[in-house]
């Protein structure tokens, strides 16, 4: 009984999301066995828009955590630049 009264609470909308934003829910309902609707509402009813406030302390470890993976990620690029470079070096191509 408790289904049937939830889908009278519920209101039909029409969205538009990208493709990408389509492949990310049904993975995710996919892999929780929920329906692409249903992931939908948990994550509006997850969301808080009046909490705002987040503490300086989250999001200095946030940016933190963003600029070392930024940083290594740099540095793996240059490395595979100039591991490419030397080898073009070598076959006379530079």
């Amino acid at each position: 009984m408790q289904a049937a009264q939830q889908t009278e609470n519920l209101i039909r909308k029409q969205l538009m999301l990208s493709n990408s934003n389509i492949e990310k829910l049904e993975k995710i309902a996919k892999e929780k066995k929920l329906s692409v609707a249903s992931v939908v509402r948990s994550a509006i009813d997850s969301f808080n828009p009046d909490n705002t406030n987040i503490e300086t302390s989250e999001l200095m470890e946030l940016v933190s955590s963003r600029l070392k993976e930024t940083i290594e990620d740099t540095a793996n690029t240059r490395k595979r630049l100039d591991k490419t470079l030397t080898s073009l070096e070598q076959r006379g191509v530079l």
